[in-house]
């Protein structure tokens, strides 16, 4: 499941017009985002149709990275099958003023498969450094896995729309495709929504990766929140479904559901 977030979308998580969190200084110039501090989803997570276990997405209080005041989101998912178990986190530090990534973490333990992974992002150099490995080529304005997601939540979506972005933090895995599929009306636990699907493509393994047909629903609102979730993997199918949604602290734009 790295394999979840690590090529969610993503694009994940993931992801506009917004407010944003009160203990951000003043003078801090800051883009505008349809998130802020305490915003938090909850997902059932199923194989196929088979429940395996929860999934959550949260923006956590605002931290400071090299002088940077940065927004500071956590991607959390546990469950499994018998003898198989699962339970990543992944988080995410991005720049208020630009939402460049700053840092990313991966703590994965899925099976015996368990890799702890600590990157440091530096735009200003185009540089990354994973742990105490020599710096490796990134990118002017890099996005991880976590911060591609609530970038994805600020850009205007339309129907048709096909484009790339070469913004990821791995020089090496640009570009990042990203196509608008359709509207359309969907129900999850949460309840019943319009939204708008989006299919991310991200050059690597994972949940994004070509040819594995991933879709994610974003509430067609000024939210843009993600519904839902299903990729194609070589074990089954992985789909999220939001359970429930709590908004930031100042968030003032609503979520809409349909009656």
């Amino acid at each position: 499941m790295t394999r979840l977030f690590a090529h969610c979308a993503a694009a994940l998580l993931l992801v506009g017009t917004a407010a944003f969190a009160q203990d951000v200084p003043v003078a801090v110039k800051r883009a505008p985002v349809p998130f802020s501090v305490g915003e938090q989803l909850q997902y059932d997570v199923r194989f196929g149709k088979l429940h395996v276990g929860s999934g959550a997405m949260e923006v956590l209080p605002m931290d400071t990275v090299r002088d940077h005041t940065v927004w500071h989101t956590v991607f959390r998912i546990s469950g499994g099958v018998p003898f198989y178990h699962v339970d990543d986190h992944y988080e995410s530090w991005q720049d208020v003023a630009t939402l460049s990534s700053l840092r990313y973490w991966q703590d994965i333990d899925e099976g015996n498969y368990e890799p702890k992974r600590h990157y440091e992002i530096f735009p200003s150099l185009e540089e990354y450094i994973e742990g105490t490995k020599p710096p490796q080529p990134s990118v002017p304005h890099p996005l991880d896995d976590g911060s591609f997601v609530y970038f994805l939540r600020t850009i205007p979506l339309r129907v048709g729309m096909d484009t790339t972005f070469n913004d990821y933090f791995r020089k090496d895995r640009n570009p990042v495709r990203i196509r608008v599929l359709r509207r359309e009306v969907i129900t999850v636990p949460a309840g019943r929504f319009n939204a708008i699907v989006v299919q991310p493509e991200i050059n690597a393994k994972g949940i994004f990766s070509q040819g594995g047909n991933a879709q994610i629903w974003l509430s067609d609102d000024d939210s843009r929140i993600m519904l839902q979730m299903k990729s194609r993997l070589s074990f089954g199918s992985l789909n999220l479904y939001l359970k429930s949604y709590r908004p930031g602290q100042t968030t003032t734009t609503p979520l809409s559901r349909v009656p």
